[in-house]
């Protein structure tokens, strides 16, 4: 008799701060403009820092380099009735390929201060969005040791 297996969707996303402000991406979801770190799913043979920085530059054309681990969050949403695993990142950013495409969905990039996030969360696509960017700001971090991946 087959069982059925909850499984969460892991995802991996870039708190990106330069200057006191932060990057958001604005993208098309559930019918709406909605703001997000760049973020997405872990991807079969990558580890999960190689997940944040490919998913940085798809979403955003920075460059990142995590360099700890801010924490692991879920939520879920009942819009889709799917369960997320997010592990987000701090970490370097580095300069914007001006050639670079943006993922498909992706609107464009947005560099906003707390206070902008703050008033703008009617429109963040989850709770962890703010919640990431507060935990940044009281300065959680934690080493990249905590990752072992074995392929």
């Amino acid at each position: 008799m087959a069982r059925d297996v909850w499984k969460p969707n892991v995802t991996v996303a870039a708190v990106m701060e330069d200057a006191g402000r932060f990057l958001l991406i604005e993208e098309q979801a559930y019918g709406a403009l909605v703001l997000n770190q760049p973020a997405g799913h872990w991807e079969p043979g990558e580890t999960l820092v190689e997940a944040c920085a490919r998913e940085a530059l798809e979403e955003s054309a920075h460059r990142f380099t995590p360099t700890a681990l801010l924490g692991i969050y879920s939520t879920h949403t009942a819009a889709d009735d799917i369960t997320y695993l997010r592990f987000a990142f701090a970490g370097e950013v580095g300069p914007r390929d001006p050639a670079r495409p943006l993922d498909r969905g992706i609107v464009r990039t947005l560099w906003m201060t707390v206070d902008e996030i703050r008033a703008s969360q009617a429109r963040h696509r989850s709770p962890l969005v703010l919640r990431c960017v507060e935990d940044y700001l009281a300065g959680r971090r934690h080493g990249l040791e905590l990752f072992t991946h074995f392929f």
